[in-house]
């Protein structure tokens, strides 16, 4: 059975955009659906967007909300090649992975896949993007939206799997240093050192169990 937040969020953009408040959009839907927040703050979505939420729920139809931002036309982003200097922090910020490239080389913009989310702006330390209306993408569809969802989850899926890695490679170091630490002569200094591996590999362990749901 779809849950009511699913119904909710099959409504929404996909943008990912924040504006709401709230991180994505499953967290704004979740919150819709628990009475825990308006159906008016999301820009992206817009006057229709409101008007599918409250026909979805049996509310009133009411203006958005004014503090989240405003509707607007569907903006693409572009990146000035001649200023990016390949910082990746862009790429790192698209919570939809319209943007490809790779450290210290120019990145570009898939235009057909960019929600005008603008999260890649603020973390620009050259200030190379710029958001623009575009005649061949001018609006954003529900198959957009769909599409858009699925790479936001796989992004999501591969960015845990990438932490997971991390804290797996992590534990292992701390475990090299420890044993290296075994054939040093006992002393105050190296049981100090001991103290803090240790520390280490506990809370490494603890990120993974609970990364893996498993326990510790």
């Amino acid at each position: 059975m779809i849950s009511l937040a699913e119904r909710i969020d099959a409504l929404l953009p996909q943008t990912q955009c924040t504006r709401c408040g709230y991180d994505g959009c499953r967290p704004y839907a979740e919150a819709i659906a628990e009475a825990d927040a308006p159906i008016n703050r999301c820009p992206p979505g817009g006057a229709a967007g409101v008007a599918r939420l409250a026909a979805l729920l049996g509310q009133p139809v009411v203006d958005l909300d004014p503090a989240c931002g405003v509707e607007a036309p569907r903006r693409i982003a572009h990146i000035d090649p001649s200023v990016c200097i390949g910082c990746t922090k862009c790429i790192a910020a698209c919570p939809v992975d319209a943007i490809v490239g790779a450290a210290r080389r120019m990145h570009t913009v898939i235009p057909e896949l960019c929600s005008g989310c603008e999260r890649c702006l603020p973390p620009c330390p050259v200030d190379c993007i710029a958001l623009a209306p575009s005649p061949q993408w001018p609006g954003w569809t529900d198959d957009d939206a769909q599409a858009a969802r699925e790479r936001h989850e796989r992004r999501g899926q591969r960015l845990a799997r990438e932490r997971l890695e991390l804290d797996r490679r992590m534990e292992r170091r701390a475990q090299g240093k420890l044993a290296r630490l075994h054939e040093e002569p006992p002393d105050a200094g190296t049981e100090r050192k001991r103290r803090v591996i240790e520390a280490a590999i506990r809370r490494a362990r603890e990120r993974l169990a609970a990364r893996t749901g498993t326990a510790s």
